[in-house]
């Protein structure tokens, strides 16, 4: 089995050729030397009349660029000035703590220093990086809270863009959110929901069921109607922090990409903006209330509730910062053993869970856009669950259809079809020569083909001391590093030919390798993009549904 650097190597490295044009290659100087050697005794003013040329050619460079530079200066100015305003005292608020924070972790840094200076074994490389170093980089980005946390699984994820040795420091971001204590969690309900909490509910579990960057989670039984719930509630300062932090993100790219105009081809401010505009959205619990309705009405309107549910929202008791839903009980699609015990084919409710979110691409406003195991659940009821839509994307019927195309490439290994695909997903100004993005693509997926991906399915088994009874459960593994390998070696080289994909593309085929990995767990002998009980249809779009 080949393996993953190797694989990387064949992408990344003996590819590059394949994408290096002729036209780059400094034909001049080459041209320019034949003709020193020729006639020597006009190589003289043969060079001279090239550097003048070269000399005048930069200088006019430089003139433009400054020109454009002075151009677009007010309006630097005025964006600096206008998201200050809008940061207003937060953003003084928010730099003391991030100095205070680099003075803890680098106090931290330096009591184990002066412990190490003297080991006999020198120091280690930790210690060596200072606070550029995996562990206390990672400690400076508890710290700084919310964002930086955020930023943090970001680089837990992209094992391709970030040393090994970051990855795996960072994997601590995803399950170390710090517990808001509850008699603060108190505190926003009495004042969100303006009234004493012990009027509203029968009781608060003040064990958090979860604990995340931005919110936290608390089982709850309404008054009157006895009914299970949850809340979730935003944590205190979070919208400050993040707003203070993604400002001060937005500034830093702006004056980035006014000091580095080709940057600007990179659209590094437009990613910023839409990073900002994203997360601001995850803080706003009414967004999130209007998205399960939205999937509720799809749901009802496809009659599909007896196949799958979101949680009530109950408006009453909600705000832009307290969400009260309906409470399912279920277990995650990786709980094996629960789930044999609830349905008798662990395939149907996977194609279940498959057919409903396909069918919500086009046919509800939105569609959920976070569907690990802690967000896809088959409840008690044999029903599939659909939790947290914190995360959701939006997708034209014109994406979805090229999409249609790329995902019947990769089964049926159509190369051109696959580059024609993406093509008319990507965002372009320049011809693109299909048959050669073709074959680069097919490099691509035969290298993964040939190593295969390593999977592992890993079972666990527990004792219940209550009963003595023996609980199966099972996790699937994919090499993450594999599979994260294998969508950006497909995005870097369409980039390679001008190509720009919009955001929904990545958001879905983040859902497609989830959806891949249900699959080699619940039904391993199945095809999720070739079988026939599953509905991959561009022609559910309701008459509600905006078209942009």
């Amino acid at each position: 089995m080949t393996s993953v650097s190797v694989f990387r190597g064949f992408v990344h490295g003996r590819c590059l050729p394949l994408f290096t044009h002729q036209s780059q290659l400094p034909v001049t100087s080459v041209l320019i030397g034949s003709k020193k050697l020729a006639y020597r005794s006009n190589g003289l003013r043969l060079y001279a009349r090239y550097s003048d040329s070269q000399s005048a050619r930069t200088q006019d460079l430089f003139t433009s660029r400054l020109q454009d530079s002075m151009e677009n200066l007010p309006k630097l100015v005025e964006d600096i000035v206008q998201t200050s305003i809008n940061t207003g005292p937060r953003g003084a608020i928010r730099l003391a703590q991030g100095i205070q924070a680099v003075i803890g972790v680098g106090g931290e840094w330096l009591a184990e220093l002066s412990q190490s200076r003297n080991s006999p074994s020198g120091l280690p490389s930790q210690l060596q990086l200072g606070l550029l170093s995996p562990l206390y980089l990672r400690k400076l980005f508890e710290r700084l809270g919310a964002t930086y946390i955020k930023l943090g699984q970001f680089i837990a994820s992209a094992p391709t863009l970030f040393p090994a040795e970051y990855v795996q420091e960072f994997q601590y971001c995803f399950d170390r959110a710090p517990v808001v204590p509850f008699d603060e969690i108190k505190s926003i309900l009495r004042e969100e929901l303006a009234g004493p909490i012990d009027s509203i509910f029968e009781y608060v579990d003040p064990t958090p069921l979860a604990s995340a960057s931005i919110a936290q989670v608390h089982a709850a039984r309404l008054k009157g109607s006895q009914a299970d719930v949850v809340i979730k509630v935003l944590k205190p300062g979070i919208e400050d922090v993040l707003v203070a932090d993604l400002n001060f993100i937005y500034v830093v790219a702006r004056i980035v990409e006014f000091l580095n105009p080709e940057l600007s081809r990179a659209s590094l401010v437009a990613i910023v903006n839409d990073i900002r505009a994203s997360m601001l959205e995850e803080v706003d619990f009414k967004k999130e209330a209007a998205n399960i309705e939205s999937f509720r009405g799809y749901l009802e309107s496809m009659g599909l509730t007896r196949q799958a549910t979101a949680p009530k929202v109950y408006p009453e008791f909600s705000t832009k910062k307290v969400l009260t839903m309906e409470r399912l009980y279920g277990v995650p699609l990786t709980d094996l053993d629960s789930i044999s015990s609830l349905v008798s084919s662990p395939e149907t409710s996977l194609i279940t869970a498959l057919n409903v979110w396909f069918g919500s691409l086009l046919a509800c406003e939105t569609f959920h856009a976070d569907v690990h195991a802690g967000n896809l659940w088959l409840l008690r009821d044999g029903r599939i669950g659909f939790l947290d839509f914190g995360i959701v994307g939006q997708i034209s019927p014109k994406t979805w259809s090229a999409m249609e195309v790329f995902l019947g490439s990769i089964a049926t290994e159509e190369y051109e079809s696959m580059a024609s695909a993406l093509i008319e997903m990507g965002a372009t100004n320049t011809d693109v020569d299909s048959r050669a993005f073709a074959k680069d693509l097919e490099k691509i997926f035969s290298s993964i083909q040939a190593c295969d991906l390593d999977t592992e399915v890993v079972v666990a088994t527990a004792t219940r001391t209550d009963t003595n009874a023996t609980a199966i459960s099972a996790n699937l593994l994919v090499d993450e590093r594999q599979m994260n390998a294998l969508f950006l070696d497909v995005v870097r080289v369409s980039e390679s030919y001008g190509l720009r994909f919009p955001r929904e593309f990545a958001l879905l085929m983040k859902q497609l390798l989830y959806f891949d990995r249900y699959t080699r767990l619940l039904a391993p002998n199945m095809n999720m993009l070739q079988d026939q009980r599953i509905t991959i249809a561009s022609n559910r779009r309701t008459t509600n549904r905006n078209i942009y």
